[in-house]
């Protein structure tokens, strides 16, 4: 199996979290951690196997210290 990195779904892209998991239940469970930490989730099945695809939006860029002179 060789999937893709990446997958868009409803024009959004996700990123495969690199790992194939070999049951629903597996899938699931990941996909679960992923969502507590503010990630949004795709599990997509294929060729016996699940592969859960992330991707979480930057709400907030923090910048430390001083800006540049002109």
């Amino acid at each position: 199996m060789d999937p893709d990195k990446v997958r868009f779904v409803d024009g959004l892209k996700f990123m495969w979290d690199g790992e194939t998991y070999e049951s629903a239940e597996a899938a699931e469970a990941r996909r679960k951690e992923y969502e507590e930490k503010e990630f949004e989730t795709h599990v997509v099945e294929g060729d016996g196997a699940f592969l859960v695809y992330t991707r979480r939006v930057v709400t907030e860029v923090v910048v430390e210290g001083e800006p540049p002179s002109a």
